[in-house]
């Protein structure tokens, strides 16, 4: 992995090393998700809210949407991630919420990855609050390495064990996300801005 400071994105500028090899091939995602897509379609006859949890929800959730053969509304919100060097991360808070009125309404909440479990704690405490009809969590990546809550993940995509990915929405300082497969990268001490857990 090398950062580019030459570049107009400064030092947030992340490329793969040249001998990078996918563990998810693109392939491989597109199958796994349409299996999700037909699950959460069987699950939800009446329709189904899709909420992204942003940055990197974004891709999953829009290849979901094509796919789901029952009526779709999309909304998204944004999660933070806070705490001291004791415990890291312990507090979250939602910097945008969503618009949609779910009250009643079938919810399945769409995440790139689920890590500690943290952040899908707090978003059931959220959309119960909301008064959502059913709530459900989505996440291609279901990573037990750091798992601290008991949370389910209702459609899940893949599961890894341990190790850092870039790529199909998650990043390395804001960078890769755009990549069309999900690479394993040596580990790097880079915090997440993002409350993707």
């Amino acid at each position: 992995m090398t950062r580019n400071s030459n570049s107009p994105f400064g030092n947030n500028a992340v490329s793969l090393p040249p001998d990078a090899r996918p563990c998810f091939t693109a392939g491989r995602i597109r199958r796994r998700v349409a299996l999700m897509a037909g699950r959460i379609s069987k699950d939800h006859p009446g329709g189904v809210v899709l909420v992204g949890v942003l940055n990197g929800g974004a891709f999953l959730l829009a290849d979901l949407a094509r796919l789901i053969r029952v009526p779709v509304l999309v909304d998204f919100l944004r999660l933070r991630s806070y705490g001291d060097e004791r415990s890291p991360g312990e507090s979250q808070e939602i910097t945008k919420d969503i618009e949609t009125d779910v009250t009643g309404l079938d919810v399945v909440v769409v995440e790139d990855i689920v890590d500690t479990g943290r952040s899908l704690r707090y978003l059931r405490r959220h959309f119960e609050a909301k008064k959502a009809g059913s709530l459900a969590f989505c996440a291609l990546i279901d990573k037990r390495e750091r798992r601290e809550a008991e949370v389910t993940i209702d459609y899940p995509g893949f599961r890894l064990d341990k190790g850092f990915i870039v790529g199909y929405g998650m990043d390395c300082a804001g960078a890769l996300r755009h990549l069309p497969h999900i690479y394993v990268l040596p580990e790097v001490n880079t915090p997440s801005s993002e409350g993707s857990e």
